[in-house]
């Protein structure tokens, strides 16, 4: 996922055009993957030597679980309690995105277990203890990567704190502010490390292609077609029968609509991206401009349908390739678990990686070796991802503002037939009003 909100006001001041440095970030990690798979079909034995280089970054990965886990979770639970506040609104989206994500999740839960992602490739699971073989400056150089703290006892401190600082009012809005701080830290150091994601992919999928050959390809190319089905149907058909059913409106229409805006989207592979441009074309649609406020920038946390649906799917992915599916219990605690922790995945380059790792960690450690092939193919899938997220949040603040009488409905058709086209130019303007250089360099984030 990336963030690239200052790109639209960039445009707008005619500043230079051409590729930005996430788009770098996706090139070499495309470069970096068909390098792998080829000196794994060519060179099995040398692909296997080149493991440590995705060893490396899982564990760097690993190293940034709890932080991230911790600041996301804590200052989630701080934004749940003021979206609650906003009243009906507020409370009805809240309730809204988690039923939906939850939904979503157990529709990757179900799609995995139909169609058996990364079975039969059974490569070997990851035991931190056992020794790589390797020289000893591979081991020096990993062994300076801190071990990873336990998920579950830090997700338990995480929710802890956060309603603490709920019951302490506004004597704990410093330490929430100082959360935030390290929030922005704790993402700045992931960014870092996810600009490693070339040479992690690179040494991943060499190994894992010189041991199973052409059926591990045949395994990553399987999931990212299963996953972009998946969530084009979820759209179509579960969100668009919602619409249709809810506030007589056609998906297709509304995303015709929205059309500019995927555009954004599918060259950031961030949801993010659109986000002004979403706030004003609900606006223009016919959505009250206080339910657009709270609705929108509320599901961009909570509403992470895309999202929910890829950390199941990879999930299972995962587990099958390592040759330990999971069963029916853990399945279900995994769902709860990201139901939580998915909340962190927004927005943040890499945080989804790390949430997915998270789960893995938290439920079989033995698991997180088959990470590193989701890295090689997590990039293919971020589109899809930013996609339905997106989606979702339009499609959101359309049924919450039919539920809450807060819509105009004639507007609606005139702007969906075409007959009341939004104003592109006073867009423009607007967003290049808001964003300040400062805070669209805060907001840059790169791509994996």
């Amino acid at each position: 996922m990336t963030s690239q909100r200052g790109e639209s006001a960039v445009a707008a001041k005619g500043g230079r055009k051409g590729l930005d440095k996430s788009h770098y970030l996706y090139i070499a990690v495309i470069l970096a993957v068909v390098l792998g798979a080829v000196i794994g079909l060519m060179f099995p034995e040398v692909g296997k030597a080149l493991k440590p280089l995705g060893d490396g970054f899982i564990k760097l990965i690993k190293m940034m679980i709890a932080p991230v886990i911790f600041c996301t979770i804590v200052l989630g639970i701080g934004s749940i309690a003021k979206a609650a506040t906003v009243g009906k609104v507020g409370g009805l989206a809240l309730g809204y995105f988690v039923a939906m994500s939850t939904f979503a999740l157990a529709i990757g839960l179900v799609v995995g277990n139909l169609i058996h992602p990364g079975e039969g490739l059974k490569l070997t699971p990851y035991d931190p203890t056992k020794k790589a073989d390797s020289n000893s400056t591979v081991d020096f150089l990993l062994g300076i990567i801190p071990g990873d703290i336990p998920v579950l006892p830090t997700l338990l401190a995480a929710i802890l704190v956060g309603f603490a600082l709920q019951k302490m009012g506004k004597q704990g809005a410093p330490i929430l502010n100082a959360i935030g701080h390290g929030q922005r830290l704790v993402f700045r150091i992931l960014i870092m490390i996810m600009w490693l994601a070339p040479v992690g992919a690179f040494g991943a999928i060499a190994a894992v292609v010189g041991a199973t050959g052409a059926q591990a390809i045949l395994s990553m190319f399987t999931l990212m077609l299963a996953f972009y089905i998946t969530c084009a149907l979820f759209i179509v058909v579960i969100l668009g029968t919602l619409l249709r059913a809810v506030a007589g409106v056609n998906i297709f229409k509304l995303m015709k609509y929205l059309a500019r805006e995927y555009l954004l989207i599918f060259s950031t592979s961030s949801s993010e991206a659109a986000l002004p441009r979403l706030i004003a074309k609900m606006e223009h649609l016919g959505v009250s401009k206080p339910v657009v406020g709270v609705t929108v920038p509320t599901g961009y946390s909570f509403n992470l349908d895309g999202t929910a649906i890829y950390l199941t799917m990879a999930s299972l992915f995962v587990a099958n390739a390592m040759g330990t599916p999971l069963d029916l219990g853990a399945q279900v605690s995994l769902l709860v678990f990201m139901i939580i922790a998915s909340k962190g995945a927004a927005g943040v380059t890499g945080a989804g990686l790390a949430t997915l790792a998270a789960g893995l960690q938290a439920h079989k450690p033995e698991l997180l070796g088959g990470v590193g092939m989701i890295v090689g193919i997590d990039r293919f899938m971020s589109e899809a991802r930013a996609l339905t997220n997106f989606t979702g949040n339009a499609v959101a603040t359309v049924l919450i503002g039919t539920w809450v009488k807060e819509i105009d409905n004639g507007q609606v058709e005139r702007v969906l037939s075409g007959h009341e086209p939004f104003d592109e130019q006073t867009m423009i303007a607007h967003g290049a009003e808001e964003e300040t250089a400062p805070e669209a360099e805060n907001r840059e984030k790169a791509t994996v």
